[in-house]
C-alpha cells in the first residue's frame, strides 16, 4: 500500500480485498488438492504452492483494476477513492456469492503446535512463520527496489514522474508493475492470514484502516517509514491492550496519530512522490 500510494497518489480502498483474494486462492488450492487422490497423497503441499500463487493471482487482479479503473483517475483523489471503494464492495459481494460467509484453511502439520520458550510462554509456529515471511518479503522488496532495473525506475517515477517520462521511462508500464507488485504482496499476506483465522469476504476491511494509518504516519511512499511506523503502532497497541479494552486502544492510537501528524504532517519520513509534487505545485 505504501508503494502504490506513494507512486500513484491514489487512495486505493480496495487494497484490503487483495488480501482477501490471496486467502481465497489458498482455500481454492486446498479444495483442489483434496478433491483428487494425487493431491490427497501430497498432504500439505497445497499451502506451500499457494504462497507464490497468491502473489500472482492478487497481482493480476491489481493489474486489471489499475488498467480499467485507476488509470483513468490519476490526479483525481476523490473520484479514485469512491471508485476503489465501489470495487471493494463488488469484490466482497462476489466472494460472498461464490464462497459463502465463512470458510477456513487447514494449517500444515509442520506449523502446528508451538515453541515453549519457558513454562508459561509458548510461541505458536504459525505466527513465527508469518513473522518469518514478513521479514523475507521486506528483504525481497528492498532488493527489488534498490538492486534491480525496474526497482530503479519505480523509485525514479515515484520521486519525479515528469522527469522520468522525459528520460524515456514508460510511466504507464511502471504504474502497472507497481500495482502488480503491491497487490501481490497483499495476496501473500492473505495466504498467511489463513493460518491465524477464518476466511470471510470482508476480511480485508479489517486491516485497510490500520494500513493507511501506518502509511500516513511513516511517510507516503517510504518503505523504511512504513516498517518503523508499523512496528511502533503494533508494539504500542499490545502494550496498551492489557490496561484498556481493545476499542479504547484503537481510539487512543488514533488520537496519538492525529497529535503526531499535527507536528509532522508528512510523517516520520517526508513524502517523495506524486502527492509531494502536487503539494509543491
Amino acid at each position: 500500500l505504501a508503494i502504490i500510494y506513494g507512486l500513484a497518489g491514489v487512495i486505493n480502498m480496495a487494497h484490503g480485498e487483495f488480501l482477501m483474494i490471496g486467502a481465497y486462492t489458498t482455500f481454492c488450492m486446498q479444495q483442489l488438492f483434496s478433491s483428487v487422490e494425487f493431491g490427497q497423497q501430497m498432504g500439505d503441499v497445497f499451502f506451500w504452492i499457494s504462497l507464490p500463487l497468491s502473489f500472482v493471482v492478487a497481482g493480476l487482479f491489481g493489474l486489471l483494476i489499475e488498467r480499467f479503473i485507476i488509470r483513468k483517475l490519476y490526479g483525481k483523489p476523490l473520484q479514485g477513492l469512491l471508485a476503489t471503494w465501489g470495487v471493494s464492495l463488488v469484490l466482497i459481494q462476489l466472494a460472498r456469492t461464490v464462497f459463502g460467509d465463512l470458510t477456513s484453511v487447514t494449517s500444515p502439520k509442520l506449523l502446528s503446535g508451538g515453541w515453549q520458550v519457558i513454562p508459561q510462554l509458548v510461541l505458536p509456529y504459525n505466527r513465527l512463520f508469518v513473522i518469518g515471511v514478513t521479514l523475507i518479503m521486506i528483504l525481497l522488496v528492498v532488493f527489488f527496489l534498490n538492486r534491480t532495473r525496474y526497482g530503479l525506475r519505480i523509485r525514479s517515477v515515484t520521486q519525479n514522474r515528469s522527469m522520468s517520462a522525459c528520460l524515456g521511462i514508460s510511466t504507464k508500464k511502471i504504474d502497472a508493475l507497481t500495482f502488480f507488485v503491491g497487490s501481490g504482496i497483499a495476496g501473500v499476506a492473505g495466504c498467511c492470514m489463513t493460518l491465524i483465522g477464518n476466511i470471510v469476504p470482508d476480511m480485508g476491511q479489517t486491516y485497510i484502516v490500520d494500513s493507511f494509518l501506518v502509511v500516513v504516519t511513516g511517510g507516503v511512499g517510504n518503505l523504511a517509514g512504513t516498517i518503523v511506523s508499523g512496528l511502533g503502532i503494533g508494539f504500542l497497541t499490545k502494550i496498551l491492550e492489557p490496561t484498556f479494552q481493545t476499542v479504547f486502544v484503537k481510539v487512543i492510537i488514533l488520537a496519538l496519530i492525529i497529535f503526531f501528524i499535527q507536528f509532522k504532517p508528512q510523517g516520520i519520513f517526508p513524502a517523495k512522490g506524486r502527492i509531494a509534487q502536487d503539494t509543491d505545485l
